[in-house]
């Protein structure tokens, strides 16, 4: 299966962050030799039939090799496409994230949820298991991030939309 993860609070090119050759070889550590890094923010595809326990063998082997520990989530690349051909065409597309977290679907109509995303100026505009859809109320902003984690209470990382319909029209495909 084609997945794709998301490093959490990455900047392959900037000290204290892991590298390029860190990423692929933690992956590679764990199994999945033939993987690509997409852009420089620690967004990575690769092809496993068990994505969680090479996703958990690629932690622990990046954060050996580069000193650096990151949270990696991820989801499946026909998952993301089905997400990103939902909500691509929006007219704000540079107000929506995509953000993964560990917790199921996150109900976007609780009070503490509504509360939440009032106080950080965003919304859930859709939800599934492990993955969620943020409008920010401006542009550019990054709110998705800290408002899943307080609702999952747990690590989310978040890609914006913009960047994740490039990654759809490079790698996504019918057989995806």
């Amino acid at each position: 299966m084609l997945c794709v993860a998301f490093m959490r609070n990455v900047n392959q090119r900037q000290r204290g962050h892991p590298s390029t050759a860190d990423i692929v070889a933690g992956f590679a550590d764990a199994g999945c030799p033939e993987v690509q890094t997409f852009q420089s923010n620690g967004t990575i595809l690769f092809d496993s039939d068990e994505p969680a326990e090479v996703v958990a063998s690629a932690t622990e082997a990046i954060a050996a090799r580069s000193g650096h520990e990151r949270d990696i989530l991820w989801i499946s690349l026909a998952d993301l496409v089905a997400v990103v051909d939902e909500h691509g065409e929006t007219p704000d597309p540079r107000r929506h994230e995509i953000t993964l977290h560990r917790a199921g679907t996150v109900d976007a109509e609780t009070p503490d949820a509504i509360s939440l995303m009032t106080r950080a100026g965003c919304s859930i505009v859709d939800a599934g298991p492990g993955w969620a859809v943020v409008r920010n109320d401006v542009d550019g902003q990054g709110n998705a991030t800290p408002v899943l984690e307080r609702l999952t209470g747990d690590r989310a990382t978040s890609r914006g939309l913009l960047t994740l319909r490039r990654l759809v029209a490079r790698f996504g495909s019918p057989s995806a």
